[in-house]
């Protein structure tokens, strides 16, 4: 056998470099050609296809490939090596495939094959292509150097474990301060989801660690690849919680090979979308994580569960609809004495001619109408004189008749609709006037900025080119399903990725809590539900604790399964002198080679403290705070509702106690939460007495 390895590893080094001699010498011959910058139409679809090989030799040239597939196509005499990369590589003279890229149909076969006796066939333009495979082998490649070699499945043979032996080695590659792509490790079901159609509203529930964010990624990307005469990057966007976490992901899509996608908050989307006259009022995030707050676990007092819902979208529809249908002054223009343009008349332009047209381009087209019909008028007067007085008079009243239609300004509608009576029965009077507080300083809370922009497309339409080819939520738990609904209506072909965990839904204050509330969003189009349930992040230690938390005070629908990956022990203890303790811990951390610590508090307030306390001390750490746009990596104090989302080698839970962590569902999950970041180490310390969650 280890002959065999041997033998293998030689070849595969031989094979490597004949590989990267072709794409030197084929990166040589087009940085050799001149890029043309012309107008002639024919040069610039070749020069666009030498960049596009440009692109994709500079993605192959330190790292061609991460597998080779042996597959035999039935009516075919031999099995072809087929080798896969992250971008395909044609060779020079013949144009045959050299590297096949993974998103190709064949390449599917590397993710969803995993032996037996199962019947092999991929699905390509001309059909469906059976066959068999003989070898599927797995490659680790660093700067042209092979690394490893592992087979994972061998016709004949036995190769028990070793497809779970490679995954192993390759989770437990080093990270750093970004999510990596997992293009070579994804998994069979991962697979399926990010080749998922591209009209499909897919919502995936997975679990801490389960690889949602990347299979969102890399869904984007074959998307791309598959519908690449139909989907543009630029009219894509990802959606996710915050600045931080968008620059942790940053790095994913160009490894990809992918750019130009757009990437932002719900928040700032929202504000630029209704042109920058609004700020944000800041969220009370310190008072909502405030240890022992009192909440109903639905959170269903709270104003971001009321304006969050699809019960208050419709009720907004309803008015703004009734006040569109009214819109109009309901008496004739009379520009001069004697001379009428009767209401019933401009009332049958209003809702017969232009009713295709949105509320603010039916003002325009009625105005210019209007102009349109004066003008006439007074080609009918001969004389000079009159026909100017007449003019000038005209003007004066159109433009007093036109100040009598109601404000099609986005805040001031949004004002009137809060008066009307289907709105207010949903809301408190309290509620009520603390929004007209907010739009009267040009401030909305979060949970406005969904009915205002409702109010924004419907008066104002689509432009075209407006809508969205594909649209990623992450961690869309703690989306609204008003604002999922308002996405909803920029998407071409109802195209979706949706991605979460119901069980790290720590803000129940505006999120959702069951995939349901969403799904009537998509009732006219196709829609998927997916789950993944193993947790690919962290050991089986740390999943089995973080597990034990979560299910002292909620009910999770599934819990994490780890793969079988085991490491040491999580430390729970009492300390009187955290920062004595914090000193200690991060010393024998980084002994252990970790580059990545959290030292995670419950609130902004605790972390402030423990960083000066840390700092007087002479340590060196970074303090993350709310609206931070970067995340620097290295010792990071961190208060635990910011770290969803993010992954760090060691994880010190610094105040464990019973005061901090109740046993709620809002606790468990928040918890949970800060468990689950952790790679390889957990330490939780208390000062009195341990949370309930722990000692359960």
């Amino acid at each position: 056998m280890e002959k065999n390895v041997q033998s293998a590893f030689q070849f595969e080094s031989q094979q490597l470099k004949k590989f990267a001699a072709e794409i030197d010498r084929q990166l040589i011959r087009l940085h050799s050609v001149p890029r043309y910058r012309g107008d002639d139409l024919t040069e610039q679809a070749l020069e666009d296809s030498r960049e596009r090989n440009r692109e994709n030799l500079a993605i192959a040239e330190k790292e061609p490939y991460f597998g080779r597939l042996d597959f035999k196509e039935a009516g075919q005499e031999e099995a072809a090596p087929l080798y896969i990369g992250k971008a395909g590589v044609s060779e020079g003279e013949s144009g045959e495939a050299m590297i096949i890229d993974w998103r190709a149909p064949v390449a599917s076969l590397f993710y969803s094959f995993t032996g037996g006796e199962d019947e092999v066939w991929y699905m390509a333009p001309e059909g469906m292509i059976e066959g068999d495979i003989f070898l599927k082998r797995n490659l680790v490649i660093r700067d042209r150097n092979l690394q490893r070699v592992v087979d994972t499945y061998e016709q004949g043979k036995e190769n028990a474990g070793a497809a779970d032996e490679f995954l192993l080695y390759r989770l437990g590659d080093r990270k750093d301060n970004r999510l990596r792509d997992i293009v070579s490790t994804i998994q069979a079901e991962q697979n399926d989801m990010i080749r998922a159609s591209r009209d499909t509203a897919l919502i995936i529930q997975g679990v801490a660690g389960s690889g949602k964010t990347t299979v969102a990624l890399h869904r984007l990307a074959f998307l791309l690849y598959e519908y690449r005469e139909k989907m543009l990057a630029e009219q894509m966007i990802i959606f996710a919680p915050n600045a931080m976490f968008l620059d942790y992901i940053s790095n994913v899509l160009p490894e990809l090979g992918v750019g130009d996608i757009q990437q932002t908050t719900f928040s700032k989307w929202a504000l630029l979308k209704l042109g920058g006259r609004l700020k944000e009022k800041p969220a009370d995030w310190q008072q909502w994580f405030e240890p022992g707050l009192k909440r109903t676990e639905s959170g269903s007092a709270e104003p971001g569960r009321v304006k969050g819902s699809l019960d208050y979208m419709n009720a907004i529809d309803e008015a703004l609809q009734l006040f569109i249908r009214n819109g109009m002054p309901q008496k004739d223009f009379e520009p001069w004495n004697g001379m009428v343009l009767k209401q019933k008349v401009i009332q049958k332009w209003y809702i017969e001619d232009f009713r295709e047209y949105p509320a603010v381009k039916i003002r325009e087209l009625i105005s210019a109408k209007i102009k349109q019909w004066i003008s006439k008028e007074l080609d009918k007067i001969w004389e000079k004189k009159v026909q100017k007085e007449m003019k000038t008079k005209a003007g004066q009243r159109f433009r007093a008749y036109m100040k009598t239609w109601p404000e099609l300004d986005v805040l001031a509608v949004y004002r009137q609709l809060l008066s009307a009576e289907s709105v207010r029965e949903r809301l408190s009077d309290e509620i009520v006037q603390q929004t007209f507080k907010n739009l009267k300083k040009k401030e909305a809370a979060h949970e406005d900025l969904a009915p205002l922009m409702h109010i924004h497309l419907t008066l104002n339409g689509l432009e075209k080119g407006e809508r969205y080819h594909h649209i990623v939520i992450d961690e869309a738990q703690d989306f609204s399903p008003y604002q999922i609904a308002v996405l909803q209506k920029l998407s071409l072909k109802n195209s979706f990725t949706i991605l979460g965990d119901l069980s790290q839904g720590i803000h129940s204050n505006v999120g959702i809590n069951a995939w349901e509330e969403i799904m009537p969003v998509f009732s006219n189009g196709k829609l998927a539900c997916r789950e993944l349930e193993r947790s690919y992040r962290t050991t089986m230690e740390i999943i089995e604790f973080a597990n034990r938390v979560l299910s002292a005070a909620y009910k999770p629908a599934v819990l994490a399964k780890p793969v079988f990956r085991t490491g040491e022990g999580v430390t729970v203890t009492q300390e009187d002198d955290p920062i004595a303790f914090i000193k200690n811990w991060i010393a024998e951390r980084k002994a252990a080679s970790a580059s990545s610590l959290a030292i995670v508090c419950r609130t902004a307030r605790d972390g402030e403290e423990f960083f000066t306390k840390l700092h007087e001390n002479g340590v060196d750490v970074h303090l993350v705070r709310e609206g931070q746009e970067g995340y620097q990596g290295g010792i990071s104090i961190i208060p635990v509702y910011l770290t969803k989302g993010l992954e760090f080698d060691a994880v010190l839970i610094v105040d464990a106690d019973a005061e901090n962590y109740q046993q709620t569902a809002s606790d468990a999950k928040l918890l949970y939460v800060g468990c689950t970041r952790a790679l390889h180490s957990l330490t939780l310390i208390y000062s009195k007495h341990a949370s309930p969650l722990i000692t359960a």
